[in-house]
């Protein structure tokens, strides 16, 4: 695996070059390449691509914690919210991932122009009462450890809360959800809002993650990088991450000498 500097770039630069490692597949399957979606996309979105033995997965960070995923024909987006308008440079979604009822997680308006006449949703079963029927009649609710299936992906929901005491009320336990999944040969763990639960910790085979850190809504810099240092996933970006020192939390994962490669990405330029 290749670690690279600690740089926190913008949408306009690419970040995190070189081979990533995923699990089970040989450095000679593998790359990873940082680049515009001018030419794969149009318009002028940032996109890095960890190439797979099964084509790879293209990272399309949004803002704060939405972004799309794309390997193959096959589109994801999580936890879209903001003006529609944000996600003009992207392909349309298959498939809708929302994991709690936040709005800087979930919005109605949001949903409703991106997903169009068809297409589904998975959510947790808060949201899942919230939509609007246009969206519950295509929408599938799962609970913490149960799973579904969208787009030809199967998708299985893992508790995401607090655990520190003056937080719990942000993040009950129970309620809401992160998700892993496998997307173009690549094993996806995506957060949502939580600390470094013992759900967070036990993730094994994790390929690439993305992982939350501000306060007071989820965990700090130190606790997320002890829970990231347990769990070892090969590559991770921190998302949701708004006033926290990141190159501290890349310090600390490096110098665990865990083999994992921290990729900062500034999602609020």
């Amino acid at each position: 695996m290749t670690i690279h500097n600690a740089k926190t770039l913008t949408r306009r630069h690419a970040l995190g070059l070189g081979a990533a490692g995923l699990s089970g597949l040989c450095l000679s399957q593998l790359g990873a390449r940082g680049a515009f979606a001018q030419d794969a996309m149009g318009g002028d979105m940032m996109s890095e691509m960890i190439e797979t033995g099964e084509g790879g997965v293209t990272i399309l960070p949004v803002n704060h914690a939405s972004l799309a995923l794309k390997a193959g024909d096959t589109v994801i987006y999580a936890d879209p919210v903001g003006d529609p308008g944000a996600y003009a440079d992207l392909p349309p979604p298959n498939l809708i991932l929302i994991t709690h009822e936040h709005g800087d997680h979930y919005n109605a308006d949001t949903l409703a122009a991106l997903a169009g006449d068809s297409v589904p949703l998975i959510t947790n079963p808060a949201v899942y009462g919230m939509l609007p029927d246009s969206l519950k009649a295509r929408a599938t609710a799962i609970g913490n450890g149960e799973s579904a299936e969208g787009a030809g992906v199967s998708f299985d929901a893992v508790p995401a809360y607090n655990i520190t005491e003056d937080r719990l009320n942000y993040h009950p336990q129970g309620r809401d959800n992160g998700y892993v999944f496998t997307l173009g040969g690549a094993r996806i763990y995506l957060a949502g809002d939580t600390e470094a639960t013992p759900e967070f910790r036990a993730q094994t085979g994790i390929d690439l993650a993305f992982v939350p850190m501000n306060l007071p809504f989820t965990m700090d810099v130190g606790q997320a990088a002890d829970g990231v240092i347990e769990m070892a996933p090969k590559v991770i970006y921190p998302y949701h991450y708004r006033g926290s020192n990141l190159e501290a939390f890349k310090q600390m994962v490096d110098e665990a000498g865990k083999d994992i490669e921290v990729r900062l990405y500034d999602w609020y330029a």
